[in-house]
């Protein structure tokens, strides 16, 4: 059973979150929102695993303790 890593897992956190916000940058709300749809589903095809996804969908809505 895969267990979603919550722990800090990323060289450069600042820089990817930075590289986030650029991605964006100067879209409106609506476009800004579909492009970080379209950013979870690529994200969620890659990690592939149902369950450690929904765990993710539990923990982000707040409904968890990470």
């Amino acid at each position: 059973m895969a267990k979603l890593n919550t722990a800090p897992n990323l060289p450069d956190p600042d820089g990817f979150y930075e590289a986030l916000v650029k991605m964006t940058s100067g879209l409106d709300d609506a476009a800004a929102q579909v492009a970080m749809s379209k950013l979870v589903l690529l994200l969620a095809n890659h990690i592939g695993d149902e369950e450690v996804l929904r765990e993710a969908m539990t923990i982000a809505r707040g409904e968890a303790e990470n």
